[in-house]
């Protein structure tokens, strides 16, 4: 069987993250399986790939805060590299002939350049399977119902994909009624939970004396994720440590796509604050989660499901452009008893630094005993039922890859 998976991978290191995290559980899963990843992620090759995946790199997108599409790295217009992208996967899809596709987030993929390779595969390919995958929660319920009625997502999702997987719980965000699904999308909808990553490579005693840090000494990570729009946490965190005399240690992981003057800046303001360590970039963070007692980070699906997943104490910080998604997730996790989360307008260096005291004085976190972390495992059995046990979905009417038609209107209100 042949899975070819598509990673929405404009901004950050989440989506690639999930995306690696499923095809490796699937190919531990299922035998005789082969995926061929489609990314733009310029960090592909910093992680390590399973046997029986390989990926394709795109040329990399970059989206600002106001949400505009450039080019990272070409110097060409943001159409010239999406073009260039779509021809790409089109030919690994006449070449690779997938049985299934696996689409992240956005149905038509960005800015619609995955719809030349729908097109062919639907046409020539009937039987090929395509499944949504979709974190718990996308953005505010009015800004994404309008781009999903603009963009004739609801009419994509009815005709074309034959499931919806949501890595998240219906408890904590139901994307079906907050975001209006009609009734015939709605049913393709399956809430998986979320997803709990591999343990860590090093014990977490071994890597706590690799960092000098001895068993009474307290340990917070600060991780702003992929780390393009980190520096305020950053800077906000460092500033509160110099102006005080903390009783406990930091490690500061900036992210692979820190601008360099941005992390420079950051390494002098640390420079002189010996209970701070700053590093780069890991693949290994969820060793680093385990050794630390309290992690500070901003809201991203897969760090939060991370830290959470190891039952640590977490102080949210979301990022609010160029959409609401993390505040929305860090609003929600905090009312489940799961993390305590700051607004970045009330994160000033002193209200940050008193947190993480109060925080570091709290019991173990107990919460999470109630969240359902077995997205893994469901998604795989989810897969390989529609690999294996599904019948091909019916040939449909391709005017839906044309541009978009009238609006539907909503029938889950």
């Amino acid at each position: 069987m042949k899975l070819m998976v598509y990673s929405h991978d404009a901004f950050g290191l989440g989506n690639v993250r999930r995306m690696l995290a499923i095809c490796e559980h699937l190919l531990e899963t299922i035998p005789h399986l082969s995926i061929l990843l489609l990314s733009g992620s310029p960090m592909l090759q910093s992680f390590r790939l399973p046997k029986g995946l390989d990926y394709i790199k795109l040329p990399c997108l970059n989206r600002s805060e106001s949400g505009e599409l450039t080019s990272k790295y070409l110097g060409t217009d943001v159409e010239t590299t999406l073009k260039l992208r779509s021809d790409i996967m089109l030919a690994a899809a006449r070449s690779f002939q997938p049985d299934m596709m696996l689409v992240d987030k956005k149905p038509f993929g960005l800015r619609e350049e995955l719809t030349t390779t729908i097109r062919y595969l639907t046409c020539t390919q009937p039987q090929t399977k395509f499944v949504l995958l979709l974190r718990d929660i996308l953005d505010a319920p009015e800004k994404t119902i309008k781009e999903w009625q603009d963009h004739n997502y609801f009419s994509a999702l009815d005709l074309i994909y034959d499931r919806i997987l949501v890595v998240g719980m219906p408890e904590v965000f139901d994307l079906r009624q907050e975001y209006a699904f009609p009734v015939d999308v709605a049913n393709k909808v399956e809430f998986c939970g979320y997803l709990r990553k591999k343990p860590g490579q090093v014990d977490r005693g071994k890597l706590r004396q690799q960092l000098g840090i001895s068993r009474d000494e307290k340990l917070v990570l600060v991780t702003p994720g992929g780390g393009e729009d980190g520096i305020q946490l950053i800077q906000n965190y460092l500033t509160g440590l110099t102006t005080r005399s903390p009783t406990f240690r930091s490690l500061i992981v900036t992210g692979s796509e820190m601008n360099p003057s941005v992390r420079d800046t950051l390494n002098q303001m640390a420079q002189n604050e010996p209970s701070v360590q700053i590093m780069e970039f890991t693949n290994d963070l969820m060793s680093y989660i385990d050794a630390a007692d309290l992690v500070v980070c901003m809201g991203g699906y897969n760090t939060i499901t991370e830290v959470l997943s190891q039952a640590k104490r977490t102080i949210s910080v979301p990022r609010i452009k160029p959409g609401h998604e993390q505040l929305m997730r860090a609003n929600r996790m905090q009312e489940f008893g799961l993390l305590r989360y700051l607004h970045p307008s009330e994160s000033t260096p002193e209200k940050l630094f008193e947190t993480v005291e109060t925080e570091l004085q709290q019991a173990r976190l107990t919460a999470v005993e109630r969240l359902d972390l077995q997205g893994l495992p469901k998604v795989t059995q989810a897969i390989s039922r529609m690999l294996f046990g599904e019948p091909a979905r019916s040939v449909i009417s391709h005017s839906i890859l044309t541009p978009p038609s009238p609006k539907i209107q909503p029938v889950i209100q």
